[in-house]
C-alpha cells in the first residue's frame, strides 16, 4: 500500500480537500485504484452533532457515519463510496484506546499519547486503507489521506501544529512514514503564497515558516503545492525551491482558476503525477511509463467555462449565510445544470426574510428575499434543524405550488410541503410538526418511533435505505428511469404521520414511494403541478458530476422549461439498457432501467470551493 499525505500551512480554508481529491483523480487516472481518509483532530466522535455554522454541512455516507464535507468532496471527485471508518478523528481514535484499556488489553501498562495513541493512528490508517471503496475486490493501490488543522511556526520560533489536538497526528504520521519505509510514503504540503497590494509581489516567507514548522515537527514535505492567485513566478519557485529544500520539479502551484474541475488538470499540466509517482516508486507499468488519462475532466471543465443561459434556483435556507452549510446540495445543483447545459446562478434566500414578522422588524431584507424568490425559475428548500426559519420555509413551499414554480423539499423540505398543504388545501390551520409543536392538533410531522429524544450523536435514521415506488406514472420514478426501487441515504428523526396520509391524498398530495413497511412516506409529488416534489432522503449525497442526481436533473429542467424533453430522453434510454445509470447518486435496484444519462456539459465561475459570487446568488 502507498500512502500520499495532505497537510496544510499558513491558514486554514487553503482547499486541502479539493487538493487531496484532485490528487486522487489524477491517481486514478493513471490506472490506479485510489481510497481516501480525512483525519479531523477535534474531540468529537464525528461531524453529526456540529452545528453547519461551525464546520459547513454534515456528509452524510452509505453506511449512515456523518462525516466532514471533505468526504463528499472525495466521493464526488473519485466516485468511490466511503466508510465511517474513513474519518478519523480524536474522539474516536481516544474512545478506542479507552475501551481498550477497559478490556485491559494493554496488560496494566500506563496509558500514553506515545505510544498507545498514536500507534491506534497508525493502526486505524492500515485497517482502513485497504478496504476497497470502488466496488471491485482486492485493496486499493494508493490511499490519500488529508490531515486536518494548520501547520504554523509561530512568533518564538517554535513549531506547532496550530491545534494542540493536532499534535498526537502530527507525531502519529512521523512515525507512520518509517514504518511503511521509503517509497511507499508522499508527504504534499499546501501552503498560501499571499500578494502584498502595497507591494504587488508573491510573498513566499510564509510559506517558509510553515515548511520550518512542519520539519520541526519530524516531517519533511516531498512536494510543495503552493496556494495563490495568480500563476506562480519562476523566481518566486525557484527561491521556495531553495528556502524549503524541496525540488523545483516538486513544487507545484494551484492558483484560482475558474473552476475547480481544472484542479487535476492543473497538477497533470505540471506533472504532479510524475512527482507523486516518482516517491512512491510506481513510475512505469512494465516499461511503459504512467501518464494520466482526463478526457473526461477536461472535457468537463471547459465545456462548465462555455456555459451561457442562465437558470435561477432559489435556495431557501436558515444557513444562507455560510454557503459550506449547503455544498452537496450545490454542487447536486451544479452537476445538473451542467446536464442541461444551463449555467447555474444560485439565489440565496433566508428563510426567515420571508417570514410576516421581518416585514416589520426588517424591512428591506423582507423585501429582498420575496424579490429574490420570485424572481427564479426553481426553489429548493433544504433539509435542517430547528423551528428558526420554518414558517419561512413554509410560504416558500406555498409560494411555488400555487404559482406553479417547480419546487423541491428536501427532507425538512418536504415536511414544510406537507405542512403547507395541510393547512392550506385542507384547511387544518393548526397543522404542524411535532418538532416545532408538540401540542398541534393536526400532527402532520412526528417524531420516529425508534428515535431518542435523550441521546442526539447517531440515533437518527441515517444511511443508505430504499424506497419503493408506487407505480411508474410519477415523475420521480420516471427521472429515475421508471425504476421500482432507489437507494437514497437518509438523516432525519422526524417523519410524515401515516395516520394522517389517507387524508392527505384525498385532498390531491400524493405519495408515489415508500419504505418497504409501506407506512414511511419518502416522496410526495401534486399531480397537477408541473414539477412539485419532495423527498424525505438528501438525492445530493450520491449525485456525481457525470451522473447527476435524477431529482436534481428534473428541478433545473423544469425551472429551464426542458422537463419533458428530459423525461422523454430519460425513459427512452432506460427502455434501451437494463444496467442503471444512477448507480451512485440514487442507487436504482435491479430489475431496472436507466435514467437520462447527460451528456458531459459546460463549466462555471469559482472560488476556492467552486462558487463565485454574482450579485445576490452565487453563479455555479
Amino acid at each position: 500500500m502507498k500512502y500520499v499525505v495532505v497537510s496544510g500551512g499558513v491558514v486554514s480554508g487553503l482547499g486541502k480537500g479539493v487538493t487531496a481529491s484532485s490528487i486522487g483523480a489524477v491517481l486514478m487516472g493513471c490506472g490506479l485504484r485510489v481510497t481516501t481518509i480525512k483525519i479531523d483532530p477535534y474531540l468529537n466522535t464525528d461531524a453529526g452533532t456540529m452545528s453547519p455554522f461551525e464546520h459547513g454541512e454534515v456528509f452524510v455516507l452509505e453506511d449512515g457515519g456523518e462525516a466532514d464535507l471533505d468526504l463528499g468532496n472525495y466521493e464526488r471527485f473519485l466516485d468511490i463510496k466511503l466508510t465511517r471508518d474513513h474519518n478519523i478523528t480524536t474522539g474516536k481514535v481516544y474512545q478506542a484506546v479507552i475501551d481498550k484499556e477497559r478490556r485491559g488489553d494493554y496488560l496494566g501498562k500506563t496509558v500514553q499519547v506515545v505510544p498507545h495513541i498514536t500507534d491506534e493512528i497508525q493502526d486505524w490508517i492500515e485497517r482502513v486503507a485497504v478496504k476497497p471503496v470502488d466496488g471491485k475486490e482486492g485493496p486499493p493501490d494508493v490511499c490519500v489521506i488529508e490531515l486536518g488543522g494548520t501547520i504554523a511556526h509561530n512568533d518564538s520560533g517554535i513549531s506547532d501544529a496550530g491545534d494542540i489536538e493536532s499534535m498526537p497526528f502530527i507525531e502519529a504520521l512521523g512515525q507512520f512514514s518509517y514504518r511503511v519505509g521509503t517509497g511507499n510514503f508522499c508527504l504534499v504540503h499546501v501552503s498560501l503564497v499571499p500578494v502584498l497590494n502595497v507591494v504587488g509581489e508573491q510573498k513566499t516567507k510564509p510559506t517558509q515558516h510553515s515548511v520550518r514548522g512542519l520539519r520541526g515537527l519530524g516531517l519533511a514535505p516531498d512536494i510543495l503545492a503552493c496556494r495563490s492567485t495568480e500563476p506562480l513566478e519562476e523566481h518566486v519557485a525557484a527561491k521556495l525551491s531553495q528556502f524549503c529544500h524541496v525540488p523545483i520539479s516538486n513544487i507545484v502551484n494551484l492558483h484560482d482558476v475558474s473552476n475547480i474541475w481544472h484542479i487535476p488538470l492543473l497538477l497533470r499540466d505540471q506533472k504532479a503525477h510524475e512527482a507523486i509517482l516518482k516517491v512512491l516508486d510506481l513510475q512505469r507499468i512494465g516499461k511503459v511509463p504512467r501518464e494520466p488519462k482526463l478526457a473526461e475532466w477536461t472535457e468537463r471543465a471547459n465545456k462548465l467555462d462555455k456555459l451561457k443561459t442562465p437558470v435561477k434556483i432559489a435556495m431557501v435556507g436558515k444557513y444562507t449565510s455560510l454557503s459550506d452549510s449547503y455544498l452537496s446540495v450545490q454542487k447536486a445543483l451544479l452537476h445538473a445544470s451542467v446536464a442541461m447545459e444551463r449555467k447555474l446562478v444560485v439565489e440565496w434566500v433566508c428563510s426567515c426574510d420571508l417570514e410576516d414578522s421581518a416585514a416589520k422588524e426588517t424591512p428591506e431584507a423582507h423585501q429582498k428575499a420575496w424579490k429574490l424568490l420570485k424572481g427564479a425559475g426553481g426553489v429548493l428548500v433544504p433539509g435542517g434543524f430547528g423551528d428558526r426559519g420554518v414558517q419561512g420555509k413554509i410560504l416558500a413551499a406555498k409560494y411555488a405550488r400555487e404559482n406553479n414554480v417547480p419546487y423541491l423539499g428536501i427532507c425538512l423540505g418536504m415536511q414544510v410541503a406537507v405542512i403547507e398543504f395541510a393547512r392550506s388545501v385542507m384547511k387544518l390551520s393548526g397543522a404542524n410538526s411535532t418538532e416545532f409543536d408538540p401540542a398541534t392538533p393536526s400532527p402532520c410531522v412526528i417524531f420516529m418511533p425508534e428515535g431518542s429524544k435523550t441521546q442526539m450523536g447517531a440515533t437518527m435514521r441515517l444511511g443508505s435505505r430504499r424506497t419503493y415506488f408506487l407505480g411508474n406514472n410519477c415523475k420521480s420514478s420516471k427521472l429515475y428511469g421508471n425504476a421500482s426501487s432507489v437507494d437514497e441515504r437518509h438523516r432525519h428523526r422526524y417523519e410524515v404521520n401515516p395516520e394522517i396520509v389517507p387524508e392527505l391524498e384525498k385532498a390531491g398530495l400524493s405519495f408515489v414511494g415508500k419504505d418497504e413497511s409501506g407506512r414511511r412516506m419518502e416522496i410526495i409529488e401534486i399531480p397537477n403541478h408541473d414539477f412539485f416534489i419532495g423527498a424525505q432522503f438528501h438525492p445530493e449525497f450520491k449525485s456525481r458530476p457525470g451522473k447527476p442526481s435524477p431529482l436534481f436533473l428534473g428541478l433545473v429542467a423544469a425551472a429551464s422549461g426542458q422537463l419533458d424533453l428530459l423525461l422523454q430522453r430519460s425513459c427512452g434510454i432506460a427502455s434501451l439498457n437494463s444496467t442503471p445509470r444512477c448507480t451512485t447518486n440514487g442507487t436504482v435496484v435491479p430489475p431496472v432501467k436507466k435514467p437520462y444519462t447527460a451528456v458531459k456539459k459546460k463549466p462555471l465561475k469559482s472560488l476556492v470551493n467552486g462558487y463565485y459570487a454574482n450579485s445576490n446568488g452565487i453563479q455555479i
